[in-house]
């Protein structure tokens, strides 16, 4: 069987649904965000996509900041409903129960229920149609350090995060592989198996 061809449209996922937290501490608003990613490296360059028609559209225009907020399996009911409700009528951080962290560098508060909180700062914005595109530069990324391990590095792997595909929520199942596995020199289990018969008989 070949492949159906439909109209151009979006439909490339798996992608990030992402809380993305805007405003000052006391005047702040919440929008779940699946347009976004990564730009660049060096410098490190974020973007979210919004449409003009948003609440949180015009608060992130004028402030020029956001923090971008990782989701996880227990913050999916919180991720959905913030992106069905308007902050023009709920204070979405009361309604779901989250909590305001300070950030350090932008004025917005991050959720401190995610386990990873980036600090953004708007440098471009790009009107592309029904989306406009916020081109930030990454200021900080603050950590949840119940994720860091002994050698102080972050495990990603037991944070529990979701991704958004085609209209649902799914969480990231076990890692099957690491960057450059394909083409990693195998070990060599014989030699590796003797090696440790010599250090028994020693």
């Amino acid at each position: 069987m070949g492949k159906v061809t439909w109209k151009a449209g979006t439909f490339e996922y798996p992608i990030p649904a992402v809380m993305v937290s805007l405003g000052t501490m006391e005047e702040s608003n919440i929008i779940t965000v699946a347009w976004t990613g990564i730009i660049c490296t060096n410098p490190a360059k974020v973007y979210i996509s919004i449409r003009p028609e948003r609440y949180s559209y015009n608060i992130i225009k004028n402030t020029g900041e956001f923090v971008i907020n990782l989701t996880t399996r227990k913050l999916a009911y919180a991720t959905d409903w913030c992106g069905v409700r308007s902050g023009a009528k709920f204070d979405k951080f009361k309604e779901m129960k989250l909590t305001k962290e300070k950030a350090n560098f932008v004025k917005c508060p991050m959720i401190k229920e995610s386990p990873v909180s980036i600090e953004c700062r708007v440098c471009k914005i790009e009107k592309l149609g029904s989306h406009h595109m916020f081109i930030a530069d990454v200021l900080a990324i603050n950590a949840d350090e119940r994720y860091i391990n002994e050698k102080g590095a972050f495990d990603i792997s037991k944070c529990d995060l979701i991704a958004y595909a085609n209209g649902g929520y799914y969480p990231l199942d076990k890692k099957i592989g690491k960057f450059g596995f394909s083409v990693e020199k195998k070990k060599n289990k014989r030699k590796s198996s003797k090696r440790n018969m010599d250090k028994r008989k020693q």
